[in-house]
């Protein structure tokens, strides 16, 4: 019975770990630091701030190990921001899912950049 509970509270700090916080983690930029990389205007993500965040995160991972340059990192998070503004916000179903299907696409995008850099994405 302990075995399973060192491993369920192993799995509860791995998950802490990988997911860095909005407001920032040790080691890890906040989400608005990230945004003021490329702008100094901060976009709302409203409930997909933290999806946003992991997904600019990962880039930016890529970008300081350099896999992306700069101008790279500041397009892919401006392209973001323009989707979401144009289709996140929309309360019509089908324009939302226009903002989703473009996310998940970004999001494999930083996920593969990510995994080039970083070691610890391919021991899987």
């Amino acid at each position: 019975m302990r075995g399973i509970w060192m491993i369920g509270a192993a799995a509860l700090v791995a998950g802490c770990v990988s997911t860095p916080s909005l407001t920032g983690t040790p080691g890890a930029p906040s989400f608005d630091a990230l945004q003021q990389m490329c702008s100094p205007q901060l976009v709302d993500f409203g409930q997909d701030a933290q999806s946003v965040y992991v997904t600019l995160f990962d880039a930016y991972v890529a970008q300081r190990r350099g896999r992306l340059s700069q101008e790279n990192f500041c397009a892919f998070q401006q392209s973001i921001a323009q989707q979401y503004t144009e289709h996140g916000t929309s309360s019509d179903p089908q324009v939302r899912n226009l903002w989703v299907a473009f996310f998940n696409e970004q999001r494999a995008k930083a996920i593969g950049w990510r995994s080039t850099v970083d070691p610890t994405l391919r021991n899987g």
